[in-house]
């Protein structure tokens, strides 16, 4: 009997150790590309002094953190590892703050590639680096406002009965909510947040097919814009699905027995949570013919030194 527990166990641990890094090793490839490109963005001046380069440098930071704490806490949940409240507030503040910064980002970007398209003439003075800056500081600033209303909340749901600060449960959302008050604001906030950047980059697409009929309208701009905002609705989409990955997976769970949730679990979080954050690199660094060079560059610089080092003696 002891050895069939043992063998149970050994089972066990190693099958979260498999599903761990079914998803940790394409995270991995993902992050060092991610991180290229926001090196590569930095490296030229072309790229820090134009606006679009700006606001691309932007986008991928905050998708780059996103992808990285939400594969720490998969691995944690996977492991089942529990965390204090003080870590795991860290942790879901910051995936928080960076999940908004996208799809705001994914606003400016629409709206620079409309004035460019409707308003060439008049581009370079309304989209500036100053208010470029300026819009990053608000979209931070937007971003963080849930954070102050948890914080706020936390008064009103004190941590009343907990005789330490060790978690009872996995760490996630959930369970750094207190009540329904702030469980309900939280995705107010959110559906907020996604509706109006859907409704804004809607409309950027829309200007754009109208500004595309018209004669005195640059035909070949009007046509690399037309296909750079589809592409933003379609981060856009992907981002707010993955708002809905956990409600999606509380209710399969009551219909699929544990092996076929688990395996459901992996498809949607490398689906919907890993790939609208590997986008970035693939729309921006191989589409736009500026990045592109550099970006392989840089990639192809690190994998053959890395190469070589462990072919060294």
């Amino acid at each position: 009997m002891s050895n069939v527990s043992v063998l149970s166990v050994d089972r066990s641990l190693l099958e979260r150790v498999m599903f761990c890094s079914v998803t940790t090793v394409p995270c991995c490839v993902f992050l060092f590309v991610n991180c290229t490109m926001l090196f590569s963005l930095r490296s030229k001046a072309v790229f820090r002094d134009t606006c679009r380069y700006v606001l691309l440098y932007n986008l991928l930071l905050a998708d780059t953190v996103q992808l990285a704490v939400s594969q720490v806490l998969y691995i944690l949940a996977a492991l089942r590892l529990r965390l204090t409240y003080p870590v795991c507030g860290f942790f879901i503040t910051l995936s928080n703050i960076v999940l908004r910064i996208s799809p705001l980002t994914l606003v400016v970007m629409s709206f620079d590639r409309y004035v460019a398209v409707c308003y060439p003439l008049r581009h370079a003075t309304i989209v500036t680096m100053g208010k470029t800056r300026g819009a990053i500081c608000v979209i931070w600033a937007i971003s963080s406002v849930n954070v102050f209303s948890h914080i706020s909340l936390l008064r009103v749901n004190p941590f009343e009965g907990h005789n330490s600060l060790q978690m009872e449960h996995m760490c996630s959302t959930n369970s750094i909510l207190l009540g329904h008050v702030a469980a309900m604001f939280d995705k107010v906030y959110e559906l907020t947040v996604f509706i109006s950047a859907g409704v804004s980059v809607s409309f950027s697409y829309i200007g754009v097919l109208v500004a595309a009929r018209s004669a005195s309208t640059d035909k070949v701009s009007a046509r690399k814009a037309h296909k750079t905002l589809l592409l933003h609705l379609v981060q856009l989409g992907l981002s707010l699905s993955s708002t809905m990955f956990k409600p999606l997976l509380g209710v399969i769970s009551q219909i699929i027995d544990r092996i076929t949730l688990v395996r459901v679990t992996i498809i949607f979080y490398v689906c919907v949570i890993m790939l609208p954050r590997c986008l970035s690199p693939l729309i921006y660094g191989l589409g736009d013919q500026t990045i592109r060079p550099v970006l392989l560059h840089h990639l192809f610089c690190q994998f053959t030194t890395s190469v070589s080092n462990h072919v060294a003696p």
